[in-house]
């Protein structure tokens, strides 16, 4: 893979963005973070049929009551697909927070806890090698932050503003994951355009902004851009602490030819004064910002459906 050789010193960490984990050996990612969409459409394919049954036969031997199977099920599918990920990969696997808990901070906790178990059970080292991952709102920062003080790493996805960023840093969390794609796809449908040019593109600045921030004030949370649209988005992050990335782009950086120029490093320029957001503060100025405020909800919503989805294959499966 040629320009994917060395992306610790240009590109950056490459993270893969799959629940379909048949690519790894051959893009050979550091970590990866499947979402429940993602695990959602590989479960629906033979390959990996094998899995659900897994799922499904633990569920059984676990709980009597459908709903409780189902629960368990719904939860062992995610970790039995993190822990196929990691046989292949050396790094970390993603673990999503079930999206419907994104409301409640100690619900979230509870079933990060669970999941955690489950990892264990199975002989993974979750504190090692697993991120739980966890939706940016103001409760499920809360609950990261709880997690992290008990050495349990986060991932904060549907990232998307600013005041996110912000709390999410002084939470201590691990990792965010600021969804590059989504915010651009928010302004061209505002704006009424096709594109914008990668120096220009609103979900490049939105991270680079984030990544520059975090380095003038010295905060150790990662910063891995996310749901990108083109490889210029991937190209324009350049330098950025991680970045996930789909097979199909990862396929592309390694049969491309252009040269990889860093653009961020930790000596990044940010003219922003430092702020800090109590839950007033920060839910005033998600407000303000339409695109997060919108695309949060969104987000929220279209993993809660695939969660449905996937209960729904998973019901189907327990009873017959």
């Amino acid at each position: 893979m040629k320009q994917l050789n060395t992306p610790k010193e240009k590109l950056g960490l490459v993270v893969a963005d799959s629940g379909d984990f048949s690519s790894f050996h051959k893009l050979k990612p550091q970590d990866a973070t499947p979402n429940p969409s993602l695990i959602l459409a590989s479960s629906q394919q033979d390959t990996y049929s094998h899995l659900i049954d897994e799922a499904v036969k633990y569920a059984k031997g676990k709980a009597d009551t459908l709903e409780a199977q189902l629960s368990i099920a719904l939860d062992k599918v995610a970790v039995t697909f993190g822990a196929e990920i990691l046989k292949i990969i050396p790094g970390r696997v993603s673990t999503e927070i079930d999206a419907r808990l994104s409301y409640n901070t100690q619900a979230t906790i509870e079933k990060c806890k669970v999941l955690y178990a489950m990892y264990e059970e199975i002989g993974v080292n979750p504190k090692e090698r697993v991120l739980f991952k966890i939706a940016s709102t103001w409760e499920g920062i809360q609950a990261a932050k709880q997690l992290e003080a008990e050495g349990i790493k986060t991932n904060l996805t549907l990232l998307f503003g600013f005041p996110q960023a912000v709390a999410c840093a002084e939470g201590g969390i691990f990792l965010i994951s600021p969804f590059v794609g989504r915010i651009t796809d928010f302004w061209k449908k505002e704006k009424g355009v096709q594109a914008f040019p990668a120096e220009e593109d609103p979900g490049v600045l939105s991270v680079r902004s984030i990544y520059s921030y975090y380095k003038k004030y010295g905060y150790k949370t990662i910063v891995m851009g996310a749901s990108f649209r083109s490889k210029e988005q991937i190209l324009a992050l350049a330098g950025c602490d991680y970045l996930t990335i789909a097979p199909n782009y990862l396929q592309q950086l390694a049969d491309s030819t252009d040269p990889v120029e860093k653009k961020l490093s930790p000596e990044s320029e940010s003219k922003l004064e430092k702020v800090s957001y109590d839950e007033n503060t920060f839910r005033l100025e998600m407000g303000k910002d339409l695109c997060a405020t919108y695309k949060v909800a969104e987000g929220i919503n279209l993993f809660a459906q695939a969660a449905e989805k996937l209960e729904a294959l998973l019901k189907q499966r327990l009873q017959a």
